[in-house]
Formats: C-alpha cells, sequence, structure tokens
C-alpha cells in the first residue's frame, strides 16, 4: 500500500505548481514558465493515477461494507462481483502509479538535439543516415513534437553525411535518449549491380537541450569565425558572411551552422548546439563520479554499442538490447517512423532496473 501522506505531497504539490503558472511574475518569465510546465506536464500524469487509485480503494470500502450489511440476495451477489472486479484491478492501479513515482531522470522532459553521422559504408552510409533523419521525423510527426534543422552535410548520392537537428516536445529527451547509439543497416545498395548484400552504419547521438540558464557560456572563451556559406560545389548560397563556426576554447568542441541566411539565426543555432554539448559532458561527469554505476545497456546510452540492425532482406528490425520476443519488430513500420513499441519496451526494461534499485535502497 502507498503511504498516503506522501500521495497527498504530490498532490499539495500539483496544486502549488497550477497557482505557481498563473501569477504574472511567473507568467512573464519565459524560464520559470518553461521549467514550471515540465514539472506540471510529468504531476498531471501522476495525479490522474492517483486520483483513479484512490477512487478505486473508496468504491472498495462501500462495497465491501454493503457486503458485509446487505440482506437482499441480488444486491448482495452484484456487490460481491464488482468487489472481485475491483480486488483483480486495485494491484495493477498500484503497480502502475509505483511506477509513476519512481524518480525520472530530471532530462528526460527536456527537448532533445539529435546529431546523425555516417559511419562505414560510404555512399550507402549516407543514405542510411538519410533514412534514420526521415524515421525520426515521422516519429516525431506522430507525437505531435516539432523538427528543427539546425546543420547538415549532404552525401554525394543523396542521404546525409552528417544532420544535426532539435526535437521539441514534451518528454522528447525521455523517448529519444534510446536512439543513441550505432545503427547498422544490411541490405542490396542502390549502386550494387551484383546483387551484394553490404553493411553499413550510422551513428546517433542525443543530447538534452540545454537552456541558458543550465550552462553558463562565458563569450571570452569562445572564438568565433564567420564565413560565406556554400553549396554543392562549392558555390555561394548568398554574397554575405552568414555561417558562423563557434569554438569553445577550455574543451576544444567546434559547433558550426550555415543553415539559416542570418549570421545571427545560424550564431544561436550554433549555440544550442554548443551548450548541450557542454551540458552532456556535466551530467556524463556526475555520472562517473556515482560510487554505483547501472550496467544495463538501456539506462547507459553507451553510443560505441551497436544497438539496432535494419535488415532489409528479412524485413526485420532487431534491438539488440532486449530479448526474446521483444527485440524484433516489422522493418516497413519502423523505418515509417513507428518507434512506440520499441521504445516502450526499452522503458519497461530500464524501469523495472530503477524499480529493483529502489528497493534495495
Amino acid at each position: 500500500m502507498i503511504a498516503k501522506e506522501t500521495l497527498s505531497q504530490i498532490k499539495e504539490r500539483f496544486d502549488q505548481v497550477q497557482s505557481l503558472m498563473a501569477t504574472p511574475e511567473v507568467a512573464t518569465d519565459p524560464a520559470q514558465m518553461e521549467s514550471l510546465g515540465r514539472e506540471h506536464t510529468s504531476l498531471c500524469k501522476i495525479v490522474r493515477a492517483i486520483n483513479e487509485y484512490e477512487a478505486a480503494l473508496s468504491e472498495r470500502g462501500d462495497l465491501a461494507q454493503m457486503v458485509g450489511s446487505e440482506d437482499d440476495a441480488e444486491l448482495l451477489a452484484m456487490a460481491q462481483g464488482e468487489l472481485a472486479e475491483l480486488d483483480a484491478k486495485i494491484p495493477k492501479l498500484e503497480e502502475d502509479l509505483a511506477l509513476l513515482l519512481i524518480p525520472k531522470n530530471p532530462e528526460d522532459s527536456r527537448n532533445a538535439i539529435v546529431e546523425i553521422r555516417a559511419g562505414t559504408g560510404g555512399d550507402e552510409a549516407s543514405l542510411f543516415a538519410g533514412d534514420l533523419f526521415r524515421l525520426y521525423s515521422r516519429f516525431a510527426e506522430s507525437q505531435g513534437w516539432r523538427i528543427e534543422e539546425i546543420e547538415s552535410s549532404e552525401g554525394t548520392v543523396g542521404g546525409f553525411k552528417e544532420i544535426i537537428f532539435s526535437i521539441s516536445g514534451p518528454d522528447a529527451f525521455g523517448a529519444m535518449k534510446y536512439e543513441s547509439g550505432v545503427h547498422r543497416v544490411q541490405r542490396v545498395p542502390a549502386t550494387e549491380s551484383s546483387g551484394r548484400i553490404h553493411t553499413s552504419a550510422a551513428t546517433v547521438a542525443v543530447l538534452p537541450e540545454a537552456e541558458e540558464v543550465d550552462i553558463a557560456v562565458d563569450p571570452n572563451e569562445l572564438k568565433i569565425d564567420v564565413y560565406r556559406s556554400s553549396g554543392p560545389g562549392g558555390q555561394s548560397v548568398n554574397t554575405t558572411d552568414s555561417a558562423v563556426r563557434i569554438t569553445h576554447i577550455p574543451t576544444g568542441l567546434v559547433v558550426t551552422c550555415q543553415d539559416e541566411k542570418s549570421q545571427h539565426k545560424n550564431k544561436d543555432k550554433a549555440l544550442r548546439v554548443l551548450r548541450s554539448r557542454l551540458y552532456e559532458m556535466e551530467i556524463a561527469k556526475r555520472e562517473a563520479e556515482r560510487s554505483e554505476q547501472r550496467r544495463s545497456m538501456v539506462s547507459s546510452g553507451d553510443r560505441s554499442a551497436k544497438i539496432r540492425t535494419y535488415n532489409w532482406p528479412q524485413g526485420r528490425v532487431t534491438d539488440h538490447r532486449l530479448e526474446g520476443d521483444q527485440k524484433n519488430y516489422p522493418l516497413e513500420r519502423v523505418v515509417g517512423g513507428d518507434l512506440e513499441n520499441i521504445i516502450k519496451a526499452l522503458r519497461t526494461a530500464e524501469n523495472a532496473d530503477r524499480m529493483a534499485a529502489a528497493g534495495k535502497s
């Protein structure tokens, strides 16, 4: 049984957040509104589960009292049947609520910065990177999220050598974080005349998008270069120095952006990526300093690991972090943007680890 005090505290905090969001001070502060908005979205799900759980407990109490005092045989049989249904339902409601009450990764509610890079396989790897970008675009659309391209470098026959983009929406990073790693494709390339199956790869890095309040970037630690954007063949896209290259001197991180015609917009986009990379470095540092590391590949986000294989001849996608019936999915549906079942399975595995860890603490 979940402590009533815990549930009361959560509902009280939910009411506080709602009240704060309605105040003029918060309403005119975008940073506070965004932070409280994320908390409100998360608490909404928990409070709905609490209300359903408490309503079921209350109804069970009423039915138990009725069973103990009812003389009418027909009404008694009806009450006993409803009581049996609730006795079967309440443990599941309690389990679902307990799962929601496990402290979440605070980064999960953030927007995401996604970086896709062609790996081994030459032109075919670039084409596969383009396939992954389309896959994520369709998945984002199905979730009601917004995609904004930040920087890209096209492959010689299509696709991308590299593409960086943001995904904005509720819990975007919490879902997309499972995509970090090496994605492998097995298929006959369009350029292959003999019909041989090739294996190519692309890497995906998913970062939680940092806000200015998270990472203070000292302008004195930045080297900013501007130059003219160029397209295929080196032809000038515009006649102004709108492309921006930012070097973070302490870490050596370099970010470029030339997709916009405005130098100011390119600088803003490059700074978003830079802040997110610096923020991820801080998160990785904190994780490394913890005395106990989680070993599950689901939660490690180890990008050096091969996480998924897309096998065209067999029409199958295999996620190597999962086991049994949960590891294989129809290729056509996945490349069409249907990632929900894969992410649900990965999230369930991660939550099982977290529940086990919470039980030990």
